[in-house]
């Protein structure tokens, strides 16, 4: 073999070449996806990748079908100069599954670093894995959690969406529970530009505070989060279906660029808590 793989801490796999800069298309698609099933998050650094947005959607198409958005099937994550949505700007995003508002949720999230954002300037990508969380969790908790229904609006340039997801759900193809929760912000936090609709059904409302404080404190928890600090030239793939994902505020004006392309499963998911969309 001609690259090296280390773990992650606390999950997710990081591949490197061994001699030089190879190229990315030189590791095997089948592979990749068999590891990623395992592994849940992969990290590909120090190959040889993408001159341009179309090379990198070229690559992401042999994962399997693409996402498509009314900008196309690349999303450039970068800052904006006047902002209408934070995710193009340089504040925190909450963790939340990608496609919660879409009529199809992708499989698999890959991203590719254009530009990092600096040393100590943040902007790291935090994904938080649901599956552990729920093995180690106690048994009083889960019933706790699994009475809980969520309700989500948002509205913004790519759509007018409300969704409602049990906190508690089966993977959609495999044999273990997961949690789909998109994390309500802060709403004293003034910089947050446009925020969602959050409301928590099957709790009394005394209780909602405190589900809310000892929900977010687990997600977050060292044990179950990996925060991936970008490097230019990174590659990574993450299970959607099993992790949550979010991003830490970074310096403004870091030259950080990601590009963003959300792949379907060899089945397609239809969104199965999706109420409308727009």
């Amino acid at each position: 073999m001609n690259f090296k793989t280390t773990k992650l801490n606390p999950f997710g796999l990081l591949i490197e070449p061994i001699f030089g800069k190879e190229d990315v298309q030189d590791l095997d698609i089948n592979e990749l996806k068999t590891v990623l099933s395992q592994e849940h998050l992969i990290t590909l650094r120090g190959f040889r990748s993408f001159d341009c947005a179309e090379d990198f959607a070229n690559y992401c198409e042999a994962f399997g079908e693409i996402c498509m958005w009314p900008f196309g099937k690349v999303l450039e994550l970068v800052v904006q100069d006047n902002p209408e949505d934070h995710i193009f700007d340089n504040t925190y995003i909450p963790l939340h599954w990608d496609g919660m508002y879409r009529e199809q949720v992708p499989e698999t999230q890959v991203f590719h670093c254009v530009s990092s954002p600096g040393t100590d300037n943040g902007g790291g990508t935090t994904f938080t894995n649901t599956k552990m969380i729920l093995e180690q969790m106690s048994e009083e908790v889960r019933e706790t959690w699994s009475k809980v229904n969520c309700v989500y609006s948002r509205k913004m340039e790519f759509y007018d969406s409300q969704t409602k997801a049990p906190l508690l759900t089966k993977h959609p193809e495999r044999d273990y529970s997961v949690i789909r929760y998109c994390e309500p912000p802060t709403h004293s936090d003034e910089s947050f530009i446009n925020h969602p609709g959050f409301e928590v059904e099957g709790l009394e409302n005394q209780e909602t505070e405190d589900f809310i404080q000892t929900l977010n404190q687990t997600l977050y928890a060292p044990e179950f989060l990996y925060t991936h600090r970008w490097e230019t030239g990174d590659i990574v793939l993450s299970d959607n279906h099993t992790l949550l994902h979010g991003r830490e505020p970074f310096t403004k004006g870091a030259p950080r660029h990601l590009r963003r392309v959300q792949v379907l499963g060899q089945t397609p998911l239809e969104n199965p808590h999706l109420i409308y969309t727009k």
